[in-house]
């Protein structure tokens, strides 16, 4: 027999997702506890397991892989390999749709101006306060793609309105935003994508309390300050609208103690995450809930509340060291909406993890 954590481990499901197929009656245990409720799999069950975990990454609908595994053992396969056959199909079918909706999508863009990548006529300055510049860099870096697949967010947005500098990262997993004080703007709004890597020398550049110079001269941006100067090239994309992804309703605001919190997240139960695409390695996932004592603690396999929000670990880890305070605020919606990592001193700097579903 094998328990349900040898089972998780050999066949690439994880234990909640085991107990969510034997609550579905797809992969029922050979035996469980009666005393402690614990699952137990007859050796024989491996198999299906495996089975059941490709299907799953190949989006099979459960109703079929019910069907599936209860033909797989027989001597009589024909009604499994026909329903392998349909799904196949439809998979195919809906890639067809898939690309021709996409090309549609493609010529829209195409065919739609785009501010961001027309040739700037105009020379754009402004004067930032170094220090808030600098801790805006500080609190945002942490969260810029390193996809070479998505050029566009390898950066960071610097978003000029009226008296403030808005500096915004994000990989598609998280977002980081934060605000410095800006002068002598008094044009339209200007946004620019400044690369990473000159992200990180207008950073190196901002160690004292002189005002730091900004400016954007048609596809080139620079820096200035104490007599030294970092510029180079924009990245000549579109950046996502950040205002519309941060406009999430009110949640939970649970006050952290960050040095006890993060001792809790390396030393406290971690879920295995999925396998990454662009690297193929794994990762860790905290499954958060708030205690009975209003704490935020991560919580162990088996703790399946509906309200238990679960993050990549190191992304959350990287949050708070970004956010630069002894002393945070998190903000908890529905399990499937962003944990927001919040100062409790500044309502501008804030930072976003999107959660990963636990239930499948």
């Amino acid at each position: 027999m094998r328990s349900i954590g040898e089972m998780a481990r050999d066949s690439g499901l994880g234990a909640s997702a085991l107990r969510f197929y034997d609550r579905a009656g797809v992969l029922v245990p050979a035996w469980v506890d009666p005393a402690s409720g614990y699952r137990w799999y007859a050796t024989e069950q491996l198999e299906e397991a495996g089975a059941l975990a490709r299907l799953r990454r190949a989006g099979m609908p459960l109703a079929d892989v019910r069907l599936v595994l209860a033909g797989w053992s027989s001597a009589d396969t024909d009604l499994v390999r026909k329903l392998l056959q349909a799904h196949l199909r439809r998979l195919e079918l809906g890639l067809s749709d898939a690309r021709s909706e996409f090309s549609t999508l493609r010529a829209l863009l195409d065919h739609r101006e785009n501010p961001m990548t027309s040739p700037r006529t105009t020379t754009v300055r402004l004067s930032v306060s170094a220090p808030e510049l600098a801790a805006a860099l500080d609190a945002v870096r942490f969260a810029a793609s390193t996809d070479p697949e998505l050029p566009m967010l390898g950066g960071v947005l610097f978003d000029a309105e009226d008296d403030a500098l808005h500096v915004v990262a994000t990989d598609r997993y998280r977002l980081a935003v934060a605000q410095a004080g800006a002068t002598g703007h008094g044009g339209p709004r200007t946004q620019v994508i400044v690369p990473a890597p000159l992200a990180d020398a207008m950073r190196a550049l901002l160690s004292d309390e002189e005002p730091a110079e900004l400016a954007v001269d048609g596809d080139r941006v620079s820096l200035e300050t104490g007599g030294r100067q970092a510029a180079g090239q924009c990245l000549a994309y579109d950046f996502p609208d950040y205002r519309r992804l941060v406009n999430l309703p009110s949640g939970r605001r649970t006050p952290v103690d960050v040095p006890a919190f993060r001792q809790s997240l390396e030393t406290g139960p971690v879920r295995a995450g999925e396998v990454r695409e662009q690297d193929g390695a794994s990762y860790d996932l905290s499954v958060l809930k708030v205690a009975d004592d209003g704490t935020v603690v991560p919580c162990a396999d088996g703790d399946d509340d509906r309200n238990n929000v679960a993050v990549n670990r190191d992304f959350l880890l990287d949050a708070l060291t970004a956010a630069g305070r002894d002393q945070l605020i998190l903000e908890f919606g529905a399990s499937t909406t962003p944990l927001v990592i919040r100062r409790p001193d500044d309502e501008e700097t804030f930072s976003m993890l999107m959660p990963v579903r636990l239930d499948d």
